[in-house]
């Protein structure tokens, strides 16, 4: 019993202790945070999807724009609202850990300390981001763990399905490029973008969910690549090393400052490319069973319940998608075995 007494009094205490840090908050609803005004907004549109951000706080804007402030592509659909609350906390400036993820069906949290949390419903897109001053102060924190997070996931289970596959296009007809990490997806993407390919995406694709025959979206006006990729392109050498979450490194550069003469926002999706890249492979590409696409990337789903489901059916669109397998170990093999299957599908 006193354990439970000693719980209830930390709970009132910090309740109480939140409302202080609020100015004009008082009493049980002040406490709770659901009166904070909200005065600021923007509208983005992050892989083409029209979102509005509201906040408190100027600096959640401005870590927005330099996340999504890029976008070309502009779609007609309502606007997704995003609702980010940002109080004091408490004295000093340590940067929060890296949030914590959980889900329920379609109940979704991200909780980095007691100040530092969101709470999205996938199904229906209502979401808020509670935050401190230490979090909204290192921008890469914020964009990387909450303003990105949040906006991919809630666009990730309403209208698009993430895949972990880069994207390129020749002749008109998309390529997926997949495997585990690792496989080289990011470099063989860039490598193919170098000779004269049509890059959409590095690591991450979109499928957008109304467009059958199936399309994808990527972040065309940027490229990751790995630290160690510099070993390989020159012009990486010498680029600064962002972190990212989770505690990984990469390099990140805008496409405009890479050789790639062309980008395209959207690609259909007309084959999909399995790699495996080890020591000694000499280039061959073998044709997979019909529907190997579609039972590997269900595979890589993290989304549950009534989520997974819809996104499962979504993946249905590549049961019929040309899919192969494609073993190298030197990029130029790889480049060369990817132009034949273009040029001859």
């Amino acid at each position: 019993m006193r354990a439970t007494a000693a719980t209830i009094s930390d709970l009132v205490a910090e309740a109480l202790r939140v409302e202080s840090l609020v100015p004009g908050l008082k009493g049980p609803k002040g406490a709770h945070l659901c009166n904070m005004d909200l005065g600021y907004s923007e509208r983005f549109y992050p892989i083409g999807y029209p979102i509005e951000i509201l906040t408190n706080e100027p600096l959640v804007l401005t870590a927005a724009r330099e996340s999504f402030g890029h976008a070309r592509l502009v779609r007609n659909n309502e606007p997704l609202q995003i609702r980010f609350g940002v109080c004091r906390g408490r004295e000093g400036s340590v940067c929060p850990p890296e949030p914590m993820r959980r889900e329920f069906n379609h109940l979704y949290s991200l909780v980095a300390d007691a100040e530092n949390q969101a709470i999205l419903d996938l199904r229906t897109g209502l979401n808020f981001t509670w935050l401190s001053q230490a979090a909204i102060s290192n921008r890469l924190y914020l964009r990387h763990n909450f303003l990105e997070k949040v906006v991919y996931l809630l666009l990730g289970a309403l209208v698009v399905t993430d895949l972990h596959a880069a994207c390129i296009s020749k002749n008109g007809k998309g390529v997926l490029l997949c495997g585990d990490s690792g496989a080289g997806k990011s470099t063989l993407a860039y490598a193919c973008a170098r000779e004269g390919w049509i890059y959409t995406s590095d690591d991450t694709s979109y499928l957008v969910n109304d467009c059958d025959p199936p399309r994808v979206i990527g972040h065309c006006h940027r490229a990751r690549f790995r630290p160690t990729a510099s070993l390989l392109f020159p012009e990486l050498k010498g680029l600064p090393l962002t972190p990212r979450m989770e505690g990984k490194l990469s390099i990140e550069v805008l496409s405009a400052e890479l050789p790639v003469a062309h980008c395209a926002d959207e690609a259909t999706v007309d084959s999909i490319v399995f790699l495996k890249r080890y020591s000694g492979a000499v280039g061959r590409l073998e044709r997979l069973p019909a529907g190997s696409a579609t039972e590997r990337f269900c595979k890589e789903l993290h989304s549950s319940g009534e989520i997974r489901a819809k996104h499962e059916e979504m993946l249905e669109k590549f049961r019929e998608v040309s899919t192969y397998e494609l073993e190298y170990s030197d990029l130029r093999d790889g480049v060369r075995m990817l132009d034949l299957l273009t040029d001859t599908a």
